[in-house]
């Protein structure tokens, strides 16, 4: 059913979409606390973005295939897997649409979903439009991200998987970037815990950036097609004869999603190390202060 009771659906989907040059059939859109959230379909797809005019899209889900992941970087994130293929606590920071958290428990049978997202909005518009329905395997948590990992840390809760997937309609909110941040995210991972962050594979960021997960983590893991995902592992990364291995393990449950070995493992690179200058993101040094807000 299509909502035809907000005044912003009068506006075109042509003038809604101008920046992308783009016609698409706009289902649904609302101003929340954090964002303009726009619902709309093309090309058989139906996704969600934030901001009017932002080039963007936050979830795509395919209206043919709903297990297909559409985005590369979805894809990437399920790579995860392959530094360790059974986790059993999860931990997914940015909801959008749901992808993530819809797609784990299809995945991983006995999987224990933690999904926070600090916009109500966010996780109604999921429901309503994008098929996300948290069964006993998920808890939806509608907070800010940070403040939920601090509240953990308290509880001495551990994660196997802890997957960062947030973004307004620019990039990564600031305080979900810095060192400290990170160092906290560290302190939630289990033994051999592995962390995947979504992030963009260019900007003016990505030296400081990576200098700030090295300084969290060392050597990292990274995927790149269109978006950049960043693998690490507690204790060391695997070697590519042990992702090869649990790749074998996952293939054949991760096919179904349009994903799998001979697509992911050629993406595998390391990236260590940054030149001694390069700073690195901290609360008092973040990235507004680096960049003034331009990225």
């Amino acid at each position: 059913m299509k909502n035809k009771c907000l005044p912003m659906l009068a506006v075109t989907a042509a003038l809604l979409f101008a920046g992308t040059g783009a016609s698409a059939e706009v289902l649904y859109t609302e101003k929340s606390l954090y964002r303009n959230i726009f619902v709309y379909e093309e090309d058989g797809l139906r996704c969600m973005k934030f901001g009017r005019y932002s080039w963007g899209r936050q979830t795509c889900m395919s209206l043919s295939d709903r297990n297909y992941l559409v985005f590369n970087y979805t894809r990437m994130m399920m790579a995860s897997l392959y530094l360790n293929p059974s986790p059993q606590r999860v931990l997914v920071i940015g909801l959008g649409g749901g992808t993530l958290p819809s797609t784990l428990p299809k995945v991983l049978s006995s999987v224990k979903i933690d999904a926070v997202e600090i916009d109500p909005a966010v996780v109604r518009v999921a429901r309503k439009f994008f098929e996300f329905a948290p069964g006993k395997q998920t808890d939806v948590f509608e907070e800010d991200g940070r403040v939920f990992v601090k509240r953990m840390l308290k509880r001495g809760i551990k994660y196997d998987l802890v997957m960062l997937d947030a973004f307004d309609n620019e990039y990564i909110p600031e305080h979900l970037l810095t060192r400290e941040f990170l160092i906290e995210v560290r302190g939630l991972l289990s033994e051999r815990g592995v962390l995947a962050a979504n992030t963009f594979a260019s900007t003016r960021l990505y030296n400081h950036e990576s200098a700030t997960y090295y300084s969290a983590f060392g050597d990292f893991y990274s995927l790149k097609k269109n978006s950049r995902v960043i693998l690490v592992r507690l204790g060391g990364l695997p070697k590519m004869d042990e992702l090869e291995r649990n790749a074998d393990i996952v293939e054949d449950r991760l096919r179904v999603f349009g994903t799998g070995k001979d697509w992911l493992l050629p993406l595998f690179g390391v990236e260590s190390g940054w030149p001694p200058n390069t700073r690195i993101l901290t609360d008092q040094y973040s990235p507004s202060n680096l960049l003034n807000g331009a990225f």
